[in-house]
């Protein structure tokens, strides 16, 4: 497995190493945390099932195992999301990407949107609770009030979204999220971030994380192909 040998290695801090497909296999998974230790990144960030895998592999290593949560629509019950949350904690995960549930928030079930995710919280025990708000779906003043409602559940970041949904991060969604919970909260900006400029002009906007699939290119200058992160 060769690897480059120059990289923005702050940015990489940055970077959470995504790999979301369904049809990912386990050779993708372990490629995905050898080049999350060998270019030192903040995470990998997988689905629930490998997350013992990447434990395994990354133990040591400080690199974090993220996971997600009633992906990618965020419309299943807060119960199944709790759960979901205390299986991956005794998995080992060490940081969560919970979707909100945006039929709610349209609805205007804003105290259930925020006990939804604060379920999630406590359910975490103290790990990363990052709340994905599908940006792609939502107006300005949704998006304020999402914001809104994940630091009063005591979730620890908002997300862009899923790279699943509508578009994806733009700078202006991720000032406006940096904007609306200040300095209280991380902002971690996702969906369609394929090159270096592009995840650079995040972080100016006020991104503190990135997730991203072509996270390799982004740090060594290349471009990355594809929809979704």
């Amino acid at each position: 497995m060769s690897f480059a040998q120059e990289w923005d290695r702050a940015l990489a801090r940055l970077i959470d190493h995504t790999l979301l497909k369904p049809e990912a296999t386990e050779e993708q998974i372990r490629r995905l945390c050898a080049e999350a230790r060998h270019y030192g990144f903040a995470a990998v960030c997988v689905n629930p099932w490998w997350v013992p895998l990447c434990v395994q592999e990354l133990k040591g290593t400080g690199v974090k195992v993220a996971t997600v949560i009633g992906f990618p629509l965020g419309a299943t019950t807060t119960e199944a999301k709790a759960f979901e949350a205390r299986q991956a904690v005794e998995a080992g995960a060490d940081e969560l990407d919970m979707v909100m549930n945006v039929g709610a928030l349209k609805s205007g079930h804003l105290d259930r949107v925020q006990e939804d995710i604060a379920a999630v919280v406590r359910a975490a025990a103290g790990r990363m609770v990052k709340v994905i708000l599908e940006t792609g779906l939502l107006t300005d003043e949704e998006k304020v009030t999402a914001c809104r409602l994940a630091v009063a559940a005591g979730a620890h970041f908002v997300k862009t979204s899923t790279g699943f949904g509508p578009g994806g991060a733009t700078v202006a969604d991720v000032s406006l999220m940096r904007r609306t919970v200040g300095d209280q909260v991380g902002v971690k900006a996702s969906g369609g971030i394929r090159d270096h400029a592009t995840a650079v002009a995040m972080v100016e906007a006020g991104a503190t994380r990135i997730g991203a699939s072509s996270s390799v290119a982004i740090v060594t200058g290349g471009s990355g192909a594809g929809r979704g992160y």
